[in-house]
């Protein structure tokens, strides 16, 4: 029998229970990676065999792997299941956090680093979030994903300098990301409930079949493009800044009193905007502004990065830009894509984002070793640049939400009569059906849209559905 779907219905304790288990694997992931990045570029100066571009490549390995296995993982857990593949890639995540944490060359930490990244569980997760909610709440569940990510980056590079400290180095912050991981093993296997089932869903993962239409697509480029120089200049600046702030003075085991404020004050920052973007719909304006801060930040580095003061001023405005962005790029993709492309243009989104950190790494590690730190920062300068000129013919986004709605086992016939009810709804902007997945793809104007004509319409054709079978 086909379910009449309720589209204001809250999400179940099932699917709290997925969602929150899902987003700390994520997060506790996430957690070991970030808590890394003040203070590797310091530790591997003590490596035998470190040289700035080794310091630099050690930095950011791990984005490689990812790149490359990242979209086959996912589609290997159609096959062979969600939690096995999770599974997989959290021991390799462990493996690689033990041999980084036993290396006292650079090149063990390399080894390490590149395990940790072959651990690409990120479009496994997305999918298996997928398949434990209902399609009304798949935006929500990703939403909350998304936000476990910026809670983990901000307790990261706060509690890495504290924890390197504390407990004698990095090795012991690779130490407690290898224990991290078992939890996060011991998580997948006993928290995070199993699926009914595992099939395709577009709007979370990477359907090969669609890559070259959101390739196509240029206003899809234009923010890959913006993903992957925003984490090259993240993964640059902290090859490089963590020494300046310890040659400026800074006390090792201090850098959390940095970070803290810094993130902190930032993250207050930039609410006002993120809703002035949001709710005011002024998104291009705040892009814009976002990059610019980026470019205000690399230039001021590059003049001012022997004084601590000015410094962590400059840190500031970084983290302002970079907050920005990391929360307005990925609502910018999930405007732009076609409603059954967003998993797809996710998919290349993510891409470009590790393959921008590791090629930053190599860029902050090669330019500081050849020229010194001053090109670092000029060149990220310049990156940013590029990347605020492209933008500025950017089209305004589409103000529009995704919304999907299960078809259950309407016939087709069914299911196209319905679909062209509903793009008569107000609000509704775009009715995509894919009857072999029993979904309909659909682009609303939450502001304008008539959710009350849109029930009924659905619990109006499900009866009579149910009537004629």
């Amino acid at each position: 029998m086909t379910n009449v779907q309720d589209i204001t219905s809250p999400i179940t304790a099932s699917e709290k229970r997925a969602i929150g288990s899902l987003a700390s694997i994520y997060a506790l992931r996430m957690l070991g990676l970030f808590m890394i990045l003040p203070v590797l570029s310091l530790f591997a100066e003590q490596l035998d065999g470190a040289t700035p571009a080794l310091i630099g490549l050690a930095m950011s390995i791990y984005g490689l792997p990812q790149v490359l296995l990242q979209i086959p993982f996912g589609l290997m857990s159609d096959k062979f299941g969600r939690k096995k593949l999770i599974i997989v890639g959290l021991t390799l995540f462990f493996a690689g956090s033990v041999v980084a944490a036993l290396s006292s060359n650079i090149y063990g930490v390399l080894i390490g680093r590149a395990l940790q990244g072959a651990g690409a569980i990120s479009a496994v997760i997305m999918a298996l979030v997928a398949d434990l909610t209902q399609e009304i709440h798949r935006t929500k569940a990703m939403a909350t994903i998304g936000v476990s990510i910026g809670v983990s980056f901000g307790v990261g590079i706060i509690l890495g300098p504290i924890i390197a400290a504390t407990f004698g180095g990095v090795q012991s912050i690779f130490w407690v990301t290898a224990i991290l991981t078992l939890l996060a093993i011991v998580t997948i296997i006993y928290v995070v409930p199993n699926p009914t089932q595992s099939k395709l869903h577009r709007d979370a993962e990477f359907v090969p079949a669609d890559a070259m239409a959101a390739l196509k697509n240029p206003e899809l480029l234009r923010l890959d493009y913006g993903i992957f120089i925003l984490h090259l200049i993240l993964m640059a600046i902290f090859v490089v800044v963590p020494k300046l702030m310890r040659n400026a003075g800074l006390i090792a085991g201090d850098e959390w009193q940095v970070y803290l404020p810094v993130f902190v004050i930032s993250m207050a920052l930039i609410v006002p905007f993120i809703i002035l973007a949001e709710k005011k719909r002024q998104m291009k304006k705040v892009f814009l502004g976002a990059i610019a801060a980026l470019l205000i930040a690399a230039v001021g580095f590059a003049l001012f990065h022997e004084n601590l003061v000015t410094l962590i001023i400059f840190l500031s405005v970084f983290f302002c830009g970079f907050n920005l962005l990391e929360a307005t790029l990925p609502s910018l993709v999930s405007k732009t894509a076609p409603a059954d492309l967003k998993g797809t243009a996710m998919g290349a989104y993510s891409s470009s984002q590790f393959m921008g950190l590791f090629i930053g790494g190599l860029v902050g590690g090669w330019f500081n070793g050849q020229f010194g730190v001053t090109a670092v920062f000029l060149v990220c300068a310049a990156l940013a640049l590029s990347w605020l000129a492209l933008s500025f013919s950017m089209k305004e986004p589409r103000y529009l939400a995704n919304l999907l709605i299960s078809l259950d086992v309407m016939s087709e016939g069914d299911a196209r009569l319905f679909a062209d009810e509903i793009r008569k709804i107000i609000g509704v902007a775009e009715v995509v059906l894919h009857h072999e997945d029993a979904v309909l793809y659909l682009k609303v104007d939450n502001q304008l849209l008539d959710k009350e004509t849109l029930q009924t319409l659905i619990n109006e054709h499900i009866h009579a559905y149910q009537n004629v079978i």
